[in-house]
């Protein structure tokens, strides 16, 4: 019961921690600290580091986001772990709640005035879209290598250490892009565990039922 009321209490934190940094960038879409930290991860860039950053949020692309979720929910399916596959796919839901979200704070993205480009994006910027879809994605591999003991445990440990990359580079990334403030990122990965409370919680409970 207590570990529960624990989980709660962390969901709960982080919900409102996620409306207040919602509210913030609404009335400052600019904030000093964000334009400091990207000039600061700018200052020292080349031709080979925007080609590996491109590459770190290559997953997060339109239609690559969406093939990469219903390609990994398939091999699951395949190797006979259909309700993981089913839990996987159900990811591509967080799209619906990232579109809604944008479009209510609708906060520009980050221009040329104040930061370098190296990639152009369509939506706006809060929260970012890479970064939930990370977060949830990578996250939720984490917690299933750490519990399906049947697959090889070197085919775990190496879909563990992949996934950890891409979620601990994935807001250095996007900011290193100029595709987002750094609080576009921790709005992103704020809004990613939200996510990925409700995705385990079902999963685990049905699991023991």
């Amino acid at each position: 019961m207590l570990k529960k009321n624990n989980i709660l209490i962390c969901l709960f934190a982080l919900i409102i921690s996620f409306i207040l940094l919602s509210l913030f960038v609404a009335h400052h879409p600019v904030p000093a600290i964000d334009l400091k930290i990207s000039l600061f991860i700018q200052k020292y860039h080349s031709d080979l580091m925007d080609k590996v950053m491109l590459a770190i949020s290559f997953f997060g692309e339109l239609p690559f986001s969406l093939l990469m979720v219903v390609v990994v929910a398939a091999i699951f399916y395949f190797f006979k772990f259909k309700r993981e596959a089913y839990f996987i796919t159900s990811i591509l839901l967080s799209g619906l709640i990232i579109l809604g979200i944008k479009n209510i704070i609708d906060r520009p993205r980050p221009t040329e005035f104040y930061v370098r480009l190296v990639e152009i994006n369509r939506f706006q910027s809060f929260p970012s879209g890479h970064v939930l879809s990370y977060v949830l994605f990578f996250g939720f591999m984490i917690v299933l290598m750490r519990t399906l003991k049947t697959i090889p445990k070197m085919t775990r440990n190496i879909v563990t250490y992949i996934s950890a990359f891409y979620m601990a580079t994935i807001a250095f990334s996007r900011i290193y892009l100029g595709a987002h403030w750094f609080t576009d990122t921790l709005g992103g990965f704020i809004l990613g565990l939200i996510c990925l409370f409700p995705l385990c919680y079902f999963y685990f409970k049905k699991k023991r039922e």
